[in-house]
């Protein structure tokens, strides 16, 4: 099985990941496609040009690698970014894959995007592509794949995670919601390590609505101009969330 979660930037992705990790039956990788975008061979991206690839560090053989791990049995989960990867998803690739969405008020996306990447681009905002993908799942499945809403996740974590599991086939774990504070090098890259953007994922001991606060970018037209134009898309991918799922009677 080849789970994979599908999100924007500083949609709280990266706490739903954690969780999967300490689930303890599948093999997770940290955005190994947006690494790649930013720092592989072939990446996409001049943004981080400075740093050198790793040999071997391809689109190529980051497919082998997950197709090893989710193959005979083996269970993998994925979190990435669909703009990193896009280009690369052809159908055979899409359909090795359980899709699932996960989607975040574009402000507050926006917002923490631009604090750490003040030049951030409209594909780097993630919406657009995201919604794209979205569409072309459920046109090749037939139905909606399951979308989680990060205000549910953050308000009510279990019974969110709960309609996951049921969504995707898995057994619910509880006990995967809680964990101890510390340094999280799993979900670093190496290129930049996990730096400023998982301050709060280390300080956390479960899944809980973040007190960051972030600049405002309304006396930003870009930005601004960002935010209106994913909104359609949020709001378009939204319709379909989950409901939050009740404790098993």
């Amino acid at each position: 099985m080849l789970l994979t979660l599908w999100a924007t930037p500083r949609s709280t992705s990266t706490a739903f990941e954690w969780m999967m990790r300490q689930r303890g039956d599948f093999t997770c990788f940290h955005e190994p496609w947006n690494e790649l975008y930013y720092y592989g061979v072939d990446r996409r991206s001049e943004r981080d040009a400075h740093v050198e690839a790793r040999p071997g560090h391809t689109y190529a053989a980051t497919w082998e690698q997950l197709e090893g791990a989710s193959t005979n049995g083996g269970r993998a989960f994925v979190k990435d970014f669909v703009y990193s990867v896009e280009h690369d998803l052809d159908d055979l690739k899409l359909d090795a894959m359980t899709h699932t969405f996960l989607v975040r008020e574009p402000r507050r996306v926006i917002q923490g995007l631009a604090r750490h990447w003040p030049d951030c681009s409209w594909e780097e905002v993630g919406f657009e592509s995201l919604h794209r993908l979205f569409d072309r799942v459920a046109d090749r499945t037939g139905e909606a794949p399951p979308v989680m809403a990060s205000d549910d996740l953050l308000d009510d974590p279990d019974g969110t995670v709960r309609a996951y599991c049921r969504a995707v086939g898995i057994e619910h774990r509880a006990e995967a919601l809680s964990w101890e504070a510390g340094e999280r090098t799993e979900v670093g890259w190496y290129g930049e390590g996990t730096g400023p953007w998982h301050d709060n994922l280390r300080a956390s001991t479960g899944i809980s609505r973040p007190t960051t606060e972030y600049p405002p970018i309304d006396d930003d037209p870009r930005l601004v101009e960002f935010l209106e134009r994913a909104t359609v898309h949020y709001e378009a991918l939204l319709a379909h969330r989950m409901p939050i799922a009740p404790e098993d009677g």
